[in-house]
């Protein structure tokens, strides 16, 4: 078959070759210089952190806000002047953590009840809080729950339940206040992740995959908010090792020191740190950091050599999690 491109002339390819070298070595040069000065804008700030920013009159949305993590969130947040609206299945746990709230910084918080695993029920009660309270731009997805069985052992009602609670419902909330955060360029989304959702973890095959999927949904849309030009929404993913909230009771760490479990006062200033300074991840303990580096370098028997040192195998060998397991 006869050809039916037109021909370029030589010269002409020779400047387009020309050109893309140049765009290839200046965007080289680019990266290259910006490297060296995010390198040491980070060691600055080891030294001299960010400033925080204020979180008051901002209207906060907490998942999971009837126990643990989300109701001492719910606390911080009262405390220094947030409007604060209280999503969980529990009412009376939801209810216990609206009057602490006015019990101790007589902030009346907006509650409501809703099973984050559906997503009709989702946009409905999403609607309710824009009618009632008006935009989110502070969305805390922290309702999380935990099966804690072998994969096999698991029933298939309990793994559905864990990804539609622990992904699926991130897709929906953000479905139903990330359109208002963008229109208004402000805001921020926080994923209460899991160390669970970097590394797998022995007997929480469903957990993690449903923590590897939150994950990966925040890291994905903040690189969409920042191609689309909504660099005022900001993000935050939470990866944390077990709390000693109840949600975990019977996990246990093979040394402390290294992994401890976390204290949930402490987890809470942290996030509250992290979201006021803009910390697009934070890793908890700090060691974690250090893990995580060492899984994706390691050759995969050495990782798992270190897993066995660092008790991964039996991390849940006596879990007894609470009789409800829904945080």
């Amino acid at each position: 078959m006869r050809s039916t491109g037109i021909a370029l002339p030589p010269l002409y390819v020779r400047g387009l070759n020309t050109f893309s070298s140049m765009n290839f070595l200046l965007e080289t040069l680019q990266v290259l210089v910006m490297s060296l000065y995010y390198n040491l804008e980070t060691v600055f700030r080891l030294v001299i952190p960010p400033r925080r920013k204020s979180v008051a009159g901002e209207t906060v949305l907490i998942t999971g806000a009837g126990s643990g993590i989300g109701r001492l969130l719910a606390l911080e947040f009262a405390k220094q002047g947030a409007r604060l609206v209280l999503w969980d299945i529990n009412q009376e746990g939801t209810k216990e953590t609206a009057r602490l709230v006015m019990e101790k910084y007589n902030v009346r918080a907006n509650m409501y009840v809703c099973d984050c695993s559906d997503r009709a029920e989702v946009y409905r009660v999403a609607d309710q809080v824009k009618r009632e309270v008006g935009d989110v731009t502070i969305l805390i997805n922290n309702a999380g729950i935990v099966t804690g069985k072998t994969f096999l052992e698991s029933p298939d009602t309990l793994i559905e339940k864990t990804v539609e609670v622990n992904s699926m419902a991130h897709f929906w909330t953000y479905k139903a206040f990330l359109p208002a955060m963008i229109a208004g360029n402000h805001g921020h989304l926080v994923s209460i992740a899991s160390s669970a959702g970097l590394i797998g973890v022995n007997a929480l095959a469903d957990y993690c995959a449903s923590k590897f999927a939150a994950v990966g949904f925040a890291e994905s849309m903040a690189l969409e908010l920042l191609a689309s030009g909504s660099d005022g929404v900001k993000t935050t993913i939470v990866c944390p090792f077990f709390i000693n909230t109840g949600m975990f009771d019977g996990a246990n760490t093979k040394w402390p020191r290294l992994m401890p479990i976390l204290q949930p006062d402490y987890v809470c200033r942290k996030i509250v740190d992290a979201i006021q300074r803009d910390q697009v991840y934070l890793y908890m303990p700090r060691s974690l950091y250090l893990v995580i580096g060492l899984k994706n370098i390691l050759p995969t028997k050495l990782g798992v050599l270190l897993g066995q040192y660092l008790g991964a195998f039996d991390f849940m060998a006596k879990f007894k999690g609470r009789s409800k397991k829904i945080e």
